[in-house]
């Protein structure tokens, strides 16, 4: 059978860090970095004797994940003991939960391909403590734990396997960074680990209802490796499969550099971990008075601005789409347009320009080293005539390698447009006079002849000539020829 007698099956365990400012169960920072072993204390050391607290916070935050989600909120849930052994989980447990989350059945919609929306649901969101790291010593002299990050809040999203190809999946992640950046629930920074998934995927043949054999690949933080890891691994268990062999549940490694996956040990199952009720904590008892008051003061969610920025501003759905998809953009947006009240033009510049910068430094928009002000003021001065959108271009360039205002960099450049119409005259005559048959070509109806001669003009002045002046003189000095 071929390829396309399957069908892929895939569910996420995406993993949120939170944004408190202090850890779950004590009170150490949560901050990324530090000289290792400098944020942790006898709780998230696990030192006989330390006793956890749970911070109110992580529950506030879990709750607005929860109903920003449409989920459903267990009003009395309990922290539950898992229990696995790992060098860089110093208690030899984690401490999650088990079977009563704080949220469960939700769903987030997504925008395929088609232009058609699909539910992705979401089966539970619980909080647990994240573990500690590893350091592996380049000269092989064992490794070393930092637990800097151990006791860390997390979210724990676990979707229904309803995605069914890696762009579905990648869209269905981006969706919930963008819904938790929007609520300020974490920062999502990938980079950081602030955002990672745990991909498990199956496949079955078309037409059967029985899922396949799963196997997990964890930890995974960027959306490249995220799909790329989907296709390869979807690709290997159908080969084995039509091989005759069998696919084995099994935990998984992605390698990005070969772009293969390598097992690491068999799939734990749930009665594995030994849950159990943690006897230090106490229930999690929460009223309809505290649920409905997180969800009264939520902020906009990207869907209510997407359906503002249709109705206020005439943005086509394709660039409502990009510029909601992140809380930086649409900030950058809403910062923009009170600059130079050009909301076209500003989404245009990120959906395209910024965009695309950022696609080849493979970084996020909040990686953006410059302010919506700073963008609306690019605009202003492609509106105001003071500089063509091909100088504009490079001053975006210039912005993103060593960010200054827009007017600082046009000045120190020596790039401001051309609008003198004498001056202008000048290069319009001399271009045509070494372009006779464009002259020609022009009168006898060829349109392009006159693109020709612009763009010649804008190569002569270095694109600083002002465009619209360039094509009205150049149709005058013809109708002289």
């Amino acid at each position: 059978m071929a390829k396309e007698d399957y069908e892929v099956i895939i569910g996420l365990e995406v993993h949120c860090e939170l944004s408190t400012k202090t850890k779950i169960f004590c009170s150490c920072p949560t901050d990324f970095g530090g000289d290792p072993n400098t944020h942790c204390c006898p709780v998230c050391m696990a030192l006989p004797g330390a006793l956890p607290v749970l911070n109110e916070k992580v529950v506030e935050y879990a709750v607005k994940a929860g109903l920003a989600t449409n989920c459903e909120i267990t009003k009395v849930s309990k922290n539950d003991r898992k229990n696995y052994f790992y060098p860089d989980l110093p208690k030899s447990y984690q401490i999650s939960q088990f079977d009563l989350p704080l949220c469960h059945d939700g769903h987030v919609n997504v925008e395929l391909e088609n232009g058609e929306e699909k539910e992705i649901r979401i089966e539970r969101i619980h909080i647990e403590e994240d573990a500690g790291k590893l350091n592996h010593d380049e000269y092989e002299r064992g490794s070393f734990v930092d637990l800097n990050r151990a006791c860390v809040p997390l979210i724990e999203i676990v979707s229904k396997p309803d995605m069914r190809s890696a762009e579905e999946a990648e869209d269905y992640m981006r969706k919930l960074k963008s819904i938790f950046e929007y609520i300020e629930v974490s920062d999502c920074k990938m980079q950081e680990g602030s955002l990672r998934a745990d991909v498990n995927v199956s496949v079955r043949k078309k037409g059967t209802e029985k899922l396949g054999t799963r196997t997990e690949m964890k930890n995974m933080s960027s959306f490249r490796s995220i799909v790329r890891a989907i296709k390869y691994e979807a690709s290997r268990q159908i080969e084995v499969i039509e091989d005759g062999g069998t696919i084995s549940q099994e935990t998984l490694r992605w390698d990005d550099i070969s772009g293969k996956t390598f097992s690491m040990r068999d799939k734990e199952d749930a009665q594995d971990y030994r849950y159990f009720p943690d006897p230090d904590l106490a229930p999690i008892i929460l009223s309809d008075e505290y649920i409905d008051n997180i969800r009264k003061n939520l902020p906009e969610l990207p869907e209510s601005r997407k359906k503002r920025y249709l109705a206020d501003y005439d943005l086509s759905m394709k660039a409502a789409n990009i510029v909601t998809s992140s809380k930086y953009y649409s900030n950058m947006f809403e910062e923009a347009i009170k600059v130079c009240d050009n909301p076209k033009s500003v989404s245009n510049w990120i959906m395209s320009d910024i965009a695309r910068i950022l696609n080849e430094k493979d970084e996020e928009p909040d990686s953006i080293p410059f302010t919506g002000e700073d963008l609306g003021e690019l605009v202003k001065l492609i509106d105001d005539g003071k500089i063509s959108s091909a100088i504009a271009k490079k001053v975006l360039e210039e912005m993103f390698e060593n960010p200054e205002k827009p007017g600082k960099i046009v000045e120190k450049n020596g790039w401001v447009q051309i609008s003198d119409e004498g001056a202008i005259k000048e290069v319009v005559s001399k271009i045509l006079d070494s372009n006779p048959q464009s002259i020609i070509d022009f009168k006898a109806g060829k349109d392009k002849a006159l693109g020709f001669l612009v763009g010649q003009a804008m190569k002569e002045t270095k694109g600083k000539a002002n465009p619209q002046l360039l094509n009205k003189l150049f149709k005058e000095e013809i109708d002289k020829r």
